[in-house]
């Protein structure tokens, strides 16, 4: 799959091939259960018109913009979402910088330059609450009416949720604030897990006895926070550990990071790719007054979660 960064790059991707594009919008984060079936249903639309399947994403995402102390917490980050994307046949990942010069671009400047022009639009396939172009304008309406003009067509992406089950970002971030793991679980149609180059830290947990692997989370807010059981997915093997998820407030820690205590496991892994998957809630982050406090808790955190790999 090819990852275009920015709308200036469409145009050489397309020298490649003059095929046209079959399209959906959104932020797609997570990539559920109910983006899949979207996702299903651009990839057999773009097989039936023997054109390329291309899903357009924002970054920033809309909303980190214009509100960003109000924005969500994010469930993936763009490299998470091309992963997942690619496994199910998307075939061009087109990255849009959201900033205020592209927000003020015209809905008719969007589909008239950007769909057409660009990117030869066949098929559209978005939800029909969608609203975009300055002060928000273009809606569902308008883009069947530009469908008829321009010679593509326009599907609802209503018709393709799962039946009677409400899946949505917000509701898998609800679900993991609650540590309703295994909710989570049912909406994403894996596990959550978190995936990160592991970098030096302050080396505090070797001190303290216990070595960590910490991943820098990348994102303004962190949908979960607090200590966790966790499969750790690293060189094809999967090892268990325990692992912490927030700002260490006990070490004065200010950056979100994860930090993950691997057992039984004591080789140099600095800047490679670990996916930590998480199984059980231990229990929330807190500040202890000592080191020892906190070597203490982390030793009982360890002993749980070894507790809960044994009985599984």
């Amino acid at each position: 799959m090819r990852l275009i960064r920015g709308i200036h790059n469409i145009e050489l991707a397309n020298q490649e091939d003059e095929q046209g594009s079959v399209l959906t919008i959104g932020n797609f984060d997570g990539v559920h259960l109910g983006h899949q079936r979207v996702i299903k249903a651009l990839v057999n639309k773009a097989q039936e018109l023997n054109a390329v399947p291309v899903v357009m994403v924002f970054e920033p995402q809309p909303q980190e913009l214009f509100t960003p102390e109000s924005a969500p917490a994010r469930l993936t980050r763009l490299r998470d979402k091309y992963t997942l994307l690619k496994k199910l046949g998307v075939k061009r990942l087109l990255c849009v910088t959201f900033n205020a010069r592209f927000a003020s671009l015209s809905a008719e400047a969007f589909v008239s330059d950007l769909l057409v022009a660009q990117l030869n639009i066949n098929h559209l396939i978005i939800g029909d609450d969608f609203k975009f172009g300055k002060g928000r304008t273009g809606d569902f309406k308008m883009l069947c009416r530009a469908g008829e003009k321009f010679g593509f067509g326009v599907s609802d992406t209503a018709s393709y949720k799962l039946e009677n089950c409400r899946i949505s970002s917000t509701a898998i971030r609800d679900a993991l604030q609650r540590d309703a793991l295994d909710e989570a679980q049912a909406m994403l149609g894996r596990p959550y897990s978190i995936i990160g180059r592991v970098f030096h830290g302050d080396k505090r947990g070797r001190t303290l006895g216990f070595p960590t692997a910490n991943v820098h989370l990348k994102r303004r807010v962190s949908p979960v926070a607090g200590v966790y059981a966790v499969s750790v997915r690293i060189d094809g093997k999967v090892l268990a550990g325990v692992a912490n998820i927030g700002s260490r407030p006990s070490v004065n820690g200010i950056r979100q990071q994860l930090e993950v205590h691997i057992f039984d496991f004591d080789q140099e892994i600095y800047g490679q790719s670990i996916e930590v998957v998480l199984m059980k809630s231990l229990r929330k982050e807190q500040r202890f007054s000592s080191l020892e406090q906190l070597k203490s808790q982390i030793e009982i955190d360890s002993k749980r979660a070894r507790s809960f790999f044994e009985t599984r």
